[in-house]
């Protein structure tokens, strides 16, 4: 067979093969597929089929035997037919069509059929949930109970637990991260009724106009202004509302922040993403305040291109501040680039 195709209903008729005068029913047909193509290694998704169906057919594998070659060979025929016979096939109940339709959908249309299909379906919520975004769970486990946000934390990769542990108050993560420890007998019954739990409360909120919050949208668009815009527009900003302000610069990420939040060993992968001419420029004319920011770089990369880049940038002569910025913007575009693909990640700042 050239591809895998979901089993047939067990219920559905079947052309009976003779098996020493007796006919084989539509289960046992079944078995006999699934115990031919488990014997080549192949995994089935059965977990999609109901419980009772997923009962009868292991109960059918239970009390078979030997099964001679011809009747092998006929099932094996009959179930390559019918699958010849399927020109396409559909996921199947409204689970199946939104992650069919993902990202096709508006986010009101999906949030609607979310909840339609939330209390009837058997699909595993923790599929969508552990997909979601920890700046998404963050303020779900902030509101929810110590118990449900160690379920969470359990449910999730190492890495994506412990960037939502970092995005918790203190406290409340300490008291999480200790609650895990209890979840060892925690049913799967309970552990399905928590994601189902969880999935509608998310499809219950209403849908935002945009991706980020006001915070990161201004932080982000500072990030490429000009230092004169950026520094007046921040300026205002703290005699307008001096705590929005202040979030506001943590969430800018400049030149001068390079020490502060990047990794020292991601630094030779940055410099594999900004052009040789452009990190000259930036280095030579990374002054003043900015000049710890282009040692940092120098001191993380092998010494004989650090020697290389500082001739090259003395060779240049006095900088001009305008190709300077726009040198160590290339810079910082290139670090907002990888740190959106994950590739690299920024430190907490130490002042925060």
């Amino acid at each position: 067979m050239n591809a895998i195709a979901p089993l047939p209903d067990l219920g559905q008729s079947f052309p009976a093969a003779p098996r020493a005068g007796k006919p084989i029913t539509n289960r046992q047909k079944a078995a006999i597929v699934v115990r031919l193509l488990s014997s080549e290694g192949l995994k089935l998704p059965l977990s999609d089929l109901s419980e009772d169906m997923q009962t009868s057919l292991t109960s059918e594998i239970a009390e078979m035997r030997l099964i001679d070659r011809a009747t092998m060979a006929e099932v094996v025929r009959e179930f390559c037919d019918q699958l010849d016979a399927v020109g396409l096939a559909f996921p199947g109940g409204l689970d199946g069509a939104l992650k069919l339709l993902d990202g096709q959908l508006s986010p009101s249309a999906a949030n609607r059929l979310r909840r339609m299909a939330s209390g009837s379906s058997r699909a595993d919520p923790w599929e969508r949930l552990t997909g979601l975004g920890t700046d998404v769970l963050a303020p779900v486990l902030e509101e929810e109970s110590t118990e449900v946000g160690a379920v969470v934390l359990s449910k999730l990769s190492v890495s994506k637990a412990a960037d939502l542990l970092s995005k918790l108050p203190g406290d409340k993560a300490r008291r999480i991260a200790y609650a895990v420890s209890q979840t060892g007998a925690v049913a799967p019954e309970t552990v399905h009724r928590i994601g189902v739990a969880l999935a509608s409360q998310l499809d219950n909120q209403p849908a935002r106009a945009f991706t980020t919050g006001p915070v990161e949208r201004v932080g982000a668009i500072l990030n490429y202004s000009a230092a004169a815009t950026r520094d007046s527009v921040l300026q205002g900003l703290e005699e307008d509302d001096a705590d929005f302000a202040e979030q506001v610069r943590k969430a800018i990420f400049t030149f001068a922040n390079i020490p502060n939040r990047i990794d020292a060993r991601d630094i030779p992968k940055i410099l594999r993403n900004v052009e040789q001419p452009v990190l000259v420029v930036a280095l030579a004319g990374a002054t003043g305040a900015l000049a710890p920011a282009a040692e940092f770089i120098l001191a993380n990369m092998s010494q004989r291109m650090a020697a290389s880049l500082r001739d090259e940038g003395a060779a240049l002569g006095k900088i001009k501040a305008k190709d300077a910025e726009e040198a160590m913007g290339a810079v910082v575009s290139a670090i907002r680039e990888m740190e959106s693909a994950g590739e690299i990640f920024l430190l907490a700042d130490a002042e925060d």
